[in-house]
């Protein structure tokens, strides 16, 4: 049997410990959450080791967790002029009340990465989300009724779609955003689970962009944050009884303004959703200002100040931030005692949330699982 604590004993005891004082329940607001440090995914296939990816394939069937794919650096990062990788590896976890058994590790038949999963009774649904040209239209469902993974190819969609967004409710799955055939897109659609058929929705009213956060809360859609030539920390709900976008709360802390792109979310209750990771906003623009305006060796000087600074120097969001569709209102739980991450997986499994893999900052990944235990 495969396990997810690829570790030597020692080791192994040391990341089923409290990843430090930090780690203890955060008192900021409620729910608590204290993380453990769990172990890493095996290796894909022809790699000696683990380095991490962003942009992961990621669900739920029953207790077990369905992750993988997603994208990295593994011969350097953006500095070295080396190609970014996109893997075809994905895993099947058993959640437990003490952790992750990895049961599975199995290969699609093309890379993939970066598309919009969408966890549902009948499996985890993965829409485009691939550097292959079949794979980039592809709708699959993915489930492991005995812990091995199990895949169906669906009618395609009739685009390629990347850094989009999936939500699921009542046998819809919302679906939009992101790039729609290699260009930003502001439409979005309602998938229905049953028939595969595709209707349009009126088309998001804020600024086309990707890597948005996004949930299903009271009935109604929620859309928040993401960027394209600049970061967006703004927010809009779509109400599909009405076929209508309102604007809500922006996200933020004590009233300053969070950009959530590159973040992941999960749903809490029917009215609330967590959110984990996050792009510093004024870092991105920042930086997406100066590497498309800059030239010669002006440019280069900036691309080697930037993308050699710290993990911590990105600022890249560490709160635990909480939205609230009822109150219309953000509050923070508390830090991540853990470099924040961007495009990693984060899955509610057994109780228990988990945070897998994900970028650190641009660039470079972790190949770290992390478990998160609510605390009352």
């Amino acid at each position: 049997m495969k396990c997810a604590l690829r570790h030597a004993a020692l080791a192994a005891l040391i990341a089923l410990a409290p990843l430090s004082a930090a780690a203890a329940p955060q008192t900021v607001g409620s729910p608590a959450i204290a993380w453990q440090s769990v172990g890493t995914l095996s290796p894909a296939a022809g790699y000696a080791e683990n380095i991490g990816v962003a942009g992961l394939v990621q669900g739920t069937f029953g207790d077990y967790i369905i992750v993988g794919g997603g994208a990295n650096f593994p011969n350097g990062g953006p500095l070295t002029g080396a190609a970014k990788v996109t893997y075809p590896d994905v895993y099947v976890l058993r959640a437990t009340a003490d952790g992750l058994v990895e049961t599975d590790h199995a290969q699609m038949p093309y890379p993939v990465g970066y598309g919009a999963s969408v966890t549902t009774p009948g499996g985890v649904l993965y829409f485009g989300g691939s550097t292959d040209e079949t794979g980039a239209r592809a709708v699959t469902r993915l489930t492991a009724p005995d812990g091995k993974l199990h895949t169906e190819a669906l009618p395609p969609l009739p685009f390629a779609l990347q850094n989009g967004v999936a939500v699921y409710d009542r046998g819809m799955v919302y679906l939009g955003g992101g790039k729609q055939d290699g260009d930003f897109s502001t439409h979005f659609y309602a998938y229905d689970v049953m028939t595969g058929a595709l209707s349009q929705l009126p088309d998001f009213p804020g600024a086309a962009r990707e890597q948005s956060v996004a949930e299903m809360l009271g009935g109604r859609l929620y859309v928040f944050s993401g960027g394209a030539g600049e970061a967006y920390a703004d927010g809009y709900a779509y109400d599909p009884k009405t076929r209508t976008w309102t604007s809500v709360a922006a996200p933020n802390v004590d009233g300053q303004p969070v950009s959530l792109l590159g973040a992941r979310a999960v749903r809490l209750s029917s009215d609330e959703m967590l959110v984990v990771g996050g792009f510093n906003l004024e870092i991105y623009n920042w930086a997406v200002s100066n590497l498309t305006t800059l030239t010669g060796e002006e440019k280069e000087a900036f691309r080697a100040h930037y993308f050699t600074m710290a993990p911590e120097d990105y600022h890249w969001n560490k709160e635990m931030l909480v939205y609230n569709a009822k109150t219309n209102a953000w509050r923070s739980i508390g830090q991540l005692p853990f470099s924040a991450p961007c495009g990693e997986a984060l899955v509610m499994a057994k109780g228990a949330l988990y945070s897998i893999s994900g970028e650190i900052k641009p660039g470079v990944r972790s190949p770290r699982i992390y478990r998160g235990v609510f605390v009352k």
